[in-house]
């Protein structure tokens, strides 16, 4: 499918078809696609809003961080919310530091661990500081990718 195609598929299709269509542009990381993606982002399909999400960071939309930033906060879905903390990841921008501290307490383990993740790909200061602290908590699970995460940003350094 071209991207024309695509866009088609995302604004009117169904929502199996919305959804695969929000992937496929995300795989063709072609930026013209912003406008349709930020649309997608409040569809009322839970599969849709997920790949838009991630579709937004592939392409390196970082224009969206606010509204990835959004979805992490308060979209229902924790799938949702965890390609939104994926994004931000992606995207590198430290704005979402903040955000993503705050994400480490959502109640979906998915979630906090795709901000470890996220955390541990934009580093610095504060987001190495979130590590510390999530890498002596109890979820062990969350404990050792934060120590890990914290190993690669030595690493990086």
């Amino acid at each position: 499918m071209n991207f024309e195609e695509l866009i088609e598929d995302l604004t009117k299709g169904s929502g199996l078809k919305r959804a695969q269509a929000a992937a496929d542009i995300g795989k063709l990381r072609d930026k013209r696609a912003f406008d349709a993606l930020l649309m997608a982002l409040s569809d009322q399909n839970a599969g849709v809003r997920n790949n838009a999400a991630f579709a937004l960071g592939e392409i390196g939309a970082i224009e969206a961080v606010p509204h990835l930033i959004s979805i992490l906060k308060k979209d229902t879905e924790d799938w949702v919310r965890k390609s939104a903390a994926k994004a931000l990841g992606i995207l590198g921008s430290h704005a979402a530091i903040k955000p993503l501290v705050e994400a480490l307490n959502d109640v979906s383990l998915v979630v906090r661990k795709n901000v470890i993740r996220s955390l541990g790909k934009i580093g610095g200061p504060e987001a190495v500081q979130a590590l510390a602290h999530a890498a002596s908590g109890l979820d062990p699970t969350v404990s050792k990718m934060a120590r890990e995460a914290l190993e690669k940003l030595k690493k990086n350094r």
